[in-house]
């Protein structure tokens, strides 16, 4: 069931399109014929800015769990055999410590309904029963409804071209995400950690290109937020590990 035939959903999602068709009007004398795509990026940049204190809490957490790292490995390693005394351990050093072990998923989860709304408005050819005009805008006179898995057999020149942009633009902010934040393993458990067999580094390397993979499933409207969602995500992680460094291991 498509939960946005739901009509409170389906109003949401109406207004956030009629919304998106306004701000495309606008951009018109700007943009030109690129202008739905310019407001597909703008409203991308407005969310993520919105959620930055999502990204704030989660570089907090990770510093708070790489700073604890080494005392809750110590407990581990010292009630191994003891569960139930392991975990009070835990609990005990994060209330000591005013953490929790959930810091960051709590605002993780909040961008959930505001990003689940925006997507939806790339994907969905019909919005509270009229046709998503949104989707048969262009870019680069290809339409931002098309998708490379859709156009097989008949894909052109256009949409190869603007598609192999977005994919390779993705792919070198993986490359780069791989490489910048790369798991540390800690030289005392490097033996035991899973995280430092060479299959396991190989399989978590590969995981930063999934979304250039996805890119080839979805409309161009949506291929074009996450282009803006990846790269702006990467940028938001240097600054914030600038600003909440992780200690040495």
């Amino acid at each position: 069931m498509d939960l946005f035939t739901l009509p409170p959903l389906a109003a949401i999602l109406d207004a956030v399109y009629a919304a998106m068709m306004w701000l495309t009007d606008l951009l018109v004398p700007l943009a030109g014929d690129a202008s739905a795509a310019a407001a597909i990026v703008l409203v991308t940049l407005l969310v993520r800015t919105a959620l930055v204190p999502v990204g704030i809490s989660q570089a907090r957490a990770e510093q708070t769990r790489a700073r604890l790292a080494p005392r809750l490995r110590d407990i581990q390693r010292r009630f191994r055999n003891d569960r139930e005394r392991q975990q009070r351990e835990i609990m005990r050093l994060y209330a000591d410590e005013n953490a929790s072990p959930f810091a960051g998923c709590l605002p993780l989860l909040a961008q959930v309904p505001v990003v689940g709304v925006i997507y939806a408005l790339f994907l969905h050819t019909t919005i509270a029963g009229h046709a998503n005009a949104l989707l048969n805008e262009t870019l680069f006179a290809v339409p931002l409804g098309t998708s490379v898995l859709g156009s097989l057999g008949t894909i052109d020149p256009a949409t190869v071209i603007v598609f192999g942009i977005l994919v390779v633009l993705v792919c070198v902010v993986a490359e780069i995400t791989r490489r910048t934040f790369r798991p540390a393993v800690p030289a005392a458990d490097a033996d035991a950690s899973p995280l430092s067999s060479a299959s396991a580094q190989r399989v978590m390397g590969l995981l930063q290109y999934a979304t250039a993979v996805v890119l080839l499933f979805v409309p161009l409207a949506a291929a074009l937020y996450l282009t803006v969602t990846v790269a702006w995500t990467l940028g938001q992680r240097l600054i914030l590990r600038r600003r909440y460094p992780l200690p040495p291991q």
